[in-house]
């Protein structure tokens, strides 16, 4: 057999072997990631003391484990799934592989606000938050009412999506050149994306904030299934289409702007995520659940990549997405082309 059944009182759900199987296999591929995340640092820590770490011993590298590796390791897995998140949300709605907050401005938008938080104001974390939040959801709104004409279309969305990219992109690129040289340094180094330096104090609030949208997002999943049919036979579903994909887009808007806000723009997580979960659960739409997991591998993966690649210099995890997300776009694109 390849589908299995489960079944629980009233509760019944039917889940294709192979789909199961690649959850097994996310879930010891995020715990492997997870363990030698705590372990790699300037000192290695072998997997017992790591274990001792976590239940409260351990001393000095007990404290280097519990408030300076967890918090990294949980930043990448977390906002990974938030990014992977935000690309399902978008390539749904847009119903285009290419729809990712970071292709069409979203990221962009995001890091306008923060600059400016960063060149007018003193630039906190909690003005970090709020500027790049308020950037985000702008450059939303103006792509979705500029979509608007003559009816909203997945295309259309993604090719203005794409030219308010480029506007912002020049933009930001204006302001960092207008900046004190200091300013201008930090906000270029944060613009890059890194999780270098995440502690408690920077994700606190955060993953509250992303679990409160997971929520209210998994709550939306069923309506969203049937959305993914076409907007015009979820309304005969009984599907509020419209209502559905405005309160979509803010989610994936706060997902997106509230990973912006700690970690700087991180490219292509959410534009890759999305379409690998689905291949490797052989889903029939874009999960929600495989695009969370697949988020957090590639995020978590990449971090330890940018640490051990220049070691014990560490690199922005940026830099390694950016790589390993051109080369994903490059073979999508490819395949486009051919299937066209």
């Amino acid at each position: 057999m390849n589908t299995v059944i489960l079944r629980r009182g009233r509760f019944s759900a039917r889940i294709e072997r192979r789909t199961l199987w690649f959850f097994v296999a996310m879930l010891v591929v995020i715990a492997g990631l997870t363990l030698l995340g705590l372990c790699y640092g300037a000192a290695w820590a072998s997997p017992a003391r790591v274990f001792a770490a976590l239940t409260g011993s351990g001393g000095g590298p007990g404290v280097v484990i519990r408030e300076w590796r967890l918090p990294r390791v949980l930043a990448g897995l977390v906002f990974g799934a938030a990014l992977g998140l935000a690309g399902a949300i978008f390539q749904s709605i847009t119903r285009n592989p290419l729809g990712s907050p970071d292709v069409i401005g979203l990221d962009a938008g995001a890091y306008t606000g923060a600059l400016f938080a960063i060149t007018v104001l003193s630039g906190t974390s909690t003005q970090l938050t709020i500027g790049s939040v308020l950037g985000g959801v702008i450059t939303a709104a103006v792509v979705y009412a500029l979509s608007l004409g003559g009816g909203l279309s997945g295309l259309r969305l993604i090719v203005i999506g794409i030219a308010i990219n480029a506007m912002l992109t020049a933009f930001n690129s204006w302001i960092v050149l207008r900046a004190e040289l200091e300013i201008a340094i930090a906000a270029v180094g944060w613009n890059a994306g890194s999780l270098n330096g995440v502690g408690w104090d920077d994700v606190a609030i955060p993953f509250g904030v992303l679990a409160v949208l997971f929520v209210v997002l998994f709550t939306r999943a069923p309506a969203l299934h049937q959305a993914a049919l076409g907007g015009a036979l979820a309304v005969t579903t009984g599907v509020r289409w419209d209502r559905l994909r405005l309160v979509l887009v803010l989610i994936g808007v706060g997902c997106t702007a509230t990973v912006t806000a700690v970690a700087g723009p991180i490219a292509f997580i959410a534009l890759a995520a999305p379409q690998i979960g689905r291949r490797l659960a052989r889903t029939p739409g874009i999960g929600l659940l495989p695009a969370a997991l697949t988020g957090a591998v590639l995020l978590t993966a990449a971090d330890l990549a940018a640490q051990m690649l220049l070691a014990p210099e560490a690199l922005p995890v940026g830099v390694v997405s950016t790589v390993i997300g051109g080369g994903y776009l490059i073979w999508l694109l490819t395949k486009e082309v051919r299937r066209s």
